[in-house]
């Protein structure tokens, strides 16, 4: 248990650097800044507390919002992933999910790219719906969440299969 509770810890500090030193910095197409600290949620235990998991999430959010000067934007979309990603799972998933010996290793790779695009899209939908603030600017928000979502969704995979081999 300890040995968990130090990979995620070491894996919240290196996302949090991650971003705010690597990816903040760049502006592909002057308005696509990946991010790929969501994969965090992708990579917490499954069987995790959840009211740790609420704060952890929280956290992650807060830490990068005083860094990247966005007033509680990931803190907000944070959160809303952190709530919802127990639904998404379900919907991956499928109710196996809830079974004790439930692991990414019994699920198939589209399975778990299709959990991984889930969280990243509903992140950028509620990131970008709250940045925007405007229904009539709904166009530019679409543009935003699938450009960034891409872009961010590529890279989360490429983490993955460089830094979880064990969920191969």
């Amino acid at each position: 248990m300890n040995s968990a509770i130090f990979i995620n810890s070491l894996r919240f500090v290196l996302l949090v650097l991650t971003q705010v030193l690597i990816f903040n910095t760049l502006n592909f197409l002057g308005f696509i800044n990946p991010l790929v600290y969501v994969i965090f949620f992708y990579w917490y235990p499954i069987k995790g507390n959840r009211a740790v998991f609420m704060i952890t999430a929280f956290l992650l959010g807060f830490i990068i919002d005083i860094f990247s000067d966005t007033m509680a934007l990931h803190t907000i979309a944070s959160l809303t992933v952190a709530y919802v990603r127990p639904v998404i799972m379900r919907f991956c998933f499928g109710v196996n999910y809830e079974f004790q010996n439930f692991s990414f290793k019994n699920t198939t790779k589209v399975q778990r790219v299709t959990f991984l695009a889930f969280l990243v899209l509903l992140h950028q939908i509620v990131f970008f719906s709250f940045e925007v603030l405007s229904i009539s600017h709904f166009f530019l928000i679409l543009k935003k969440v699938f450009t960034t979502g891409i872009v961010t969704l590529i890279l989360c995979t490429l983490f993955s299969s460089l830094f979880s081999p064990q969920s191969e």
